[in-house]
């Protein structure tokens, strides 16, 4: 193998900034997983209980493997000072004003729930369920979980003790900064806790129930049944991070975006708001052969399937990648940490970049069962779609741009990074060393 004593001493010289999260934490819970998938699949659990459990089995090495071996809880950044913990008698005051602040936001979040008929329909009357399950044993562990934690906070009078303080009444300074990103913490958490709870069972079923052995026979079959596994893996670790916001881990939220057009691109994602869902304005589907195009255009070319099904595969392997990466703290629309391993070291976007490009050739909008009109109609809709996501890209580096951290890998992969230096090379952009 070549080695290039130049590349080597310029990557020595520049190191990429260090990740908050270790690749190590994002493999113990792929471990975990791949474990749990293969008894479901010899016993055949396909229902939705099997697919929690799979999502606690990616959970748990991720827990240990921090403690243990990444020794997350000593980080500087959870806020906890272990070794100096306060008497208690002096902290239950703020915890008392911390306790009424946290549930009056679960109270929020449950009045949303409860109001919102979509909440109670399809997917998300299973996640509705387990909600309403884990509620009464949420609000009792609550209780020890404040007062022991603040004990040991370095400064516990964070948002959700300023919120209380409000609804109280106490005569003290309100920092309303404060409770606002609480809350937007918790919008975030409460949004996307129930969407990732109602696609959780669908895709583990899908993949259970998948005959791999006509699989390995058939190339279109084979790479559904990989992008079944990889868009699995994808949901497993992001229900995961949404559910283990936790700050004795340090994956606790340190912000939320705050800004109204980072909301506006990420939520028009996702339903109920989402905007490419059939019939809606970005719907690239009519016309078209939706996203099994590719199997159907390239029928009579078994070659063709093969590299298209890979090419696929691939992409949707580094989404999961991006996924895996954030270990326990994956969510949309915060600042958990900043990851700069795995896929973050080529691209500071991998998972849109890597889901527009799977979009693009799986679907084939150019390749329509219409008029060339469709065809246009759905690569320009195709291409409006990207644009969202650009702008969700750029929204996103406005508030983690503010992170001292962030700007560093930004401007560290600006240098370095493959994404950056290529659109460089295809502008005739030389770049330095």
């Amino acid at each position: 193998m070549y080695h290039d004593p130049t590349l080597a001493a310029a990557a020595k010289a520049d190191p990429c900034p260090a990740s908050a999260v270790t690749g190590g934490t994002g493999l113990a819970g792929l471990v975990g997983m791949l474990i749990w998938v293969g008894v479901a699949k010899w016993f055949g659990m396909d229902g939705p209980y099997a697919a929690l459990v799979n999502v606690a089995a990616t959970a748990l090495p991720m827990v240990l493997w921090s403690v243990i071996v990444a020794k997350v809880h000593r980080n500087a950044t959870t806020g906890i000072d272990w070794a100096a913990p306060k008497p208690w008698r002096e902290t239950i005051d703020g915890s008392i004003a911390k306790l009424a602040g946290l549930w009056l936001t679960w109270a929020g979040i449950a009045a949303v729930y409860a109001i919102g008929r979509f909440y109670w329909q399809d997917g998300f009357a299973f996640a509705m369920w387990c909600l309403m399950g884990a509620a009464p044993v949420l609000f009792v562990l609550s209780i020890p979980y404040t007062i022991w934690l603040d004990r040991y906070m370095v400064e516990p009078k964070d948002g959700c003790w300023a919120l209380g303080a409000w609804l109280m009444g106490l005569d003290v300074a309100i920092d309303r900064e404060a409770i606002w990103n609480h809350l937007r913490s918790w919008t975030v958490k409460g949004f996307f806790i129930a969407f990732m709870l109602a696609i959780v069972p669908p895709g583990f079923g899908m993949f259970v129930n998948a005959d791999l052995g006509q699989a390995v026979r058939d190339p279109v079959a084979l790479a559904k049944a990989l992008i079944t596994f990889m868009f699995m893996v994808d949901v497993a670790f992001a229900t995961a991070g949404y559910l283990l916001a936790l700050r004795p881990l340090d994956s606790h939220i340190r912000t939320a975006n705050p800004y109204a057009a980072g909301w506006t691109a990420a939520l028009i994602c996702y339903p109920p708001f989402v905007l490419m869902g059939d019939g809606g304005p970005l719907d690239y589907r009519p016309g078209t052969r939706g996203e099994d195009g590719w199997a159907a255009w390239l029928a009579g070319s078994p070659p063709a399937l093969m590299v298209v099904g890979a090419a696929l595969v691939g992409l949707t392997a580094i989404y999961a990648w991006a996924t895996v990466a954030f270990g326990l703290r994956f969510s949309n629309l915060t600042n958990r940490g900043i990851i700069t391993n795995g896929p973050y070291a080529w691209s500071r976007h991998p998972a849109y970049l890597a889901k527009n490009l799977f979009w693009m050739l799986a679907t084939l909008p150019f390749l329509t069962t219409g008029s060339w009109v469709d065809a246009i109609r759905a690569t320009a809709i195709m291409g409006a779609i990207a644009g969202v996501y650009y702008w969700r890209a750029r929204t996103e580096e406005r508030h983690l741009r503010a992170d001292p951290a962030y700007e560093e890998y930004y401007q560290w992969m600006e240098r370095n990074g493959a994404v950056p230096r290529f659109f460089r090379w295809l502008k005739g952009v030389k770049t330095a060393g």
